[in-house]
């Protein structure tokens, strides 16, 4: 679909279709605000979509983002969305070999089940209840803190106010993160399990000056006010049609294949400059809204570039034909691989992994986790597979910074795949490969991207799935009132590189929404 080429005027120009884009185009436009949106794929939805990425297998994959945490069910009513969350019956299961035997703590199915897998781990019960009194202190933090995602930000001193728990302000915003899972927790394991959530994307040490673990850690802890972690039904994309949908519903304007590649404007408007196969146009609007990195911004503003962004994740989609065997003899694959599998993740693994990463070298123990989209939701596998028993496994790499892919990304995908299956191999009574499906032409159904291809296919800087790295959900000297301003009156930011910003969630472009329409016109 094309727009008229010259200039055409609108309320509000969005570049970028990915969520939040989506979110701030439904918004504007049920407001009555005239709305047009600018993206340079062929599709929509950004890095939230489902796609099909085996020849002949009719298995439509989250390809990119596949948990939903952060999305406000605010934002999901009031654009009257149909889209739907399942909780993963399961926590997480991590599997260890002690005194020379396959074990595991597997958390969830209940508190009384899960108060015996950490008595069996550990040999008593200090374990679990140093993690209820731990996970009852973020909950807390969580219920006080999420609410304020859709706000005005609030000043540092009153969201300390809000919190009301200085012990809990004291731990998750002022100290490395690393001191609290040392001081709640004797375990490493369950140090381990802890500390993942600080490092998802994030290249830090549990011990980092700079905090940027502990923001990621705040940010994976108060999703909907619970921390829980759900599955999208029908994979990330049901969410993205389902805002395109919303948006169009509404009076949106959405055009595929148009590349926003300059922004002008002063304190009246702004006017983006767009590229298409047949030549250029221009847009002109009262507001333009970026939904995409800080870097891109700068780039089409013609500003000074921040500091660039770092990715640190491997992503690697497969296809089971069944689900592994396990060697631990007490665990059911289907509950192990419902939550979040931790592979090579103990606190003491964690550490020696990022350090190996520093110093220039993939860790020899790879460290990840995996789920099962399709034991929560098996609506993403066609009836043949479904039938047949398939399941799909997502698997998410810790602690590979982009530099290590530079000048060989291709040769050092291969190496580090293998080591990082070879992980898992280790806790499985048969190999992987043995499971994996193939596609129509014989290939296994396995993809593997690194940050440097997530920059190549999604213009992620650096491969850094948050655009850069997450900020404290409270204001600074040049955060605005909602944290989507920019230098340009009439330019808002509202990708996941805005404050508030990372992850699937729409606050963002729930964000920048409000704040055009506070302006009024």
């Amino acid at each position: 679909m094309s727009v008229n080429q010259g200039t055409r005027a609108y309320d509000a120009v969005i570049v970028g279709a990915g969520h939040n884009g989506l979110v701030a185009a439904a918004y504007l436009a049920r407001a009555g605000r005239s709305v047009l949106v600018l993206e340079r794929l062929g599709h929509t939805g950004g890095a939230a979509v489902s796609s099909t990425p085996f020849a002949g297998v009719e298995a439509r994959l989250s390809r990119y983002s596949y948990l939903v945490s952060l999305l406000p069910q605010k934002i999901v009513a009031d654009l009257g969305l149909d889209f739907r969350l399942r909780s993963r019956t399961i926590s997480s299961y991590t599997p260890v070999e002690r005194a020379g035997r396959p074990t595991g703590l597997l958390v969830g199915g209940g508190e009384a089940r899960t108060r015996d897998a950490f008595a069996r781990l550990t040999g008593g019960a200090r374990e679990y209840a140093a993690w209820q009194r731990f996970y009852g202190m973020t909950g807390r933090v969580a219920e006080r803190v999420f609410p304020t995602l859709t706000e005005p930000l609030p000043t540092r001193d009153e969201l300390r106010r809000r919190i009301d728990d200085e012990g809990a302000w004291r731990t998750l915003f002022e100290e490395p993160i690393g001191a609290a899972v040392e001081e709640y927790f004797e375990d490493d394991l369950v140090r381990g399990v802890v500390l993942t959530d600080a490092l998802i994307g994030t290249f830090a040490d549990a011990h980092d000056p700079s905090l940027t673990q502990n923001r990621c850690f705040l940010y994976h802890v108060i999703g909907g006010g619970t921390g829980a972690w759900d599955v999208p039904v029908g994979g990330m994309g049901a969410l993205t049609d389902a805002l395109a949908a919303a948006a169009r519903a509404a009076g949106a304007e959405i055009v595929t294949g148009h590349e926003a590649i300059r922004i002008t404007g002063d304190e009246h408007g702004a006017e983006v400059t767009y590229s298409t196969a047949d030549g250029e146009g221009v847009a002109a609007a009262r507001h333009v809204l970026v939904n995409a990195a800080p870097q891109e911004l700068a780039a089409l503003t013609g500003d000074t570039p921040p500091e660039p962004a770092e990715g640190a994740q491997l992503k690697v989609n497969m296809l089971l034909t069944r689900l592994p065997k396990l060697r631990d003899p007490d665990v059911d694959p289907r509950e192990a691989f419902a939550g979040t599998f931790h592979i090579a993740e103990g606190y003491g693994q964690l550490a020696t992994a990022h350090a190996e990463a520093a110093a220039g070298r993939l860790p020899a123990a790879p460290p990840s986790e995996i789920y099962c989209h399709s034991l929560t939701d098996p609506t993403i596998l066609g009836p043949e597979l479904a039938g047949r028993g398939y399941q799909t496994l997502t698997l998410f790499g810790l602690h590979t910074p982009a530099r290590l892919f530079d000048g060989d990304n291709d040769g050092v995908r291969e190496e580090l795949l293998d080591a990082t299956l070879a992980e898992l191999d280790a806790h499985l009574a048969e190999p992987l490969a043995d499971c994996l499906a193939t596609d129509a032409d014989g290939r296994p159904c396995i993809e593997a991207k690194t940050p440097l291809d997530l920059e190549r296919d999604l213009r992620l800087p650096g491969g850094n799935i948050f655009h850069r790295a997450l900020s404290w959900p409270y204001s600074e000297a040049d955060t605005g009132r909602w944290g989507v301003e920019t230098p340009h009156p009439r330019v808002l930011l509202c990708g996941a590189g805005a404050v508030r910003g990372g992850g699937v969630s729409g606050v963002p472009g729930h964000n920048a929404a409000m704040a055009v329409l506070e302006q009024g016109a």
